[in-house]
């Protein structure tokens, strides 16, 4: 299952807690989304709780939902998340190219 590195996780808390989704409940959703080159990609969005299907993931408090479609793409990927001026770019890793000094 995709896990998240601490940063990830300061992130995703960090976008719940400064918007109006539910502090308790809510997060990130990842979901596929077709990209205007008719080629795969993923959509980010910030929601209440999951859809009913959505795998669910909780690390260190913050709450990431994967919808069927993109959760056995991201099973065995890392969510991280870097912070440039106020935006949170968030960025998909192979295990092997997680960045150790995200860690903590």
């Amino acid at each position: 299952m995709l896990t998240l590195t601490p940063a990830a996780a300061q992130a995703v808390q960090a976008l719940v807690a400064n918007t109006q989704t539910d502090d308790d409940t809510g997060g990130l959703r990842i979901a596929a989304q077709e990209a205007p080159d008719a080629q795969p990609g993923i959509r980010l969005a910030l929601v209440d709780g999951p859809e009913p299907a959505d795998a669910e993931i909780e690390a260190s408090g913050a709450h990431v939902f994967l919808e069927p479609a993109v959760s056995e793409v991201l099973a065995d990927k890392v969510l991280d998340a870097r912070v440039d001026d106020g935006r949170v770019q968030f960025t998909v890793l192979s295990r092997s190219e997680e960045d150790p000094l995200s860690q903590g």
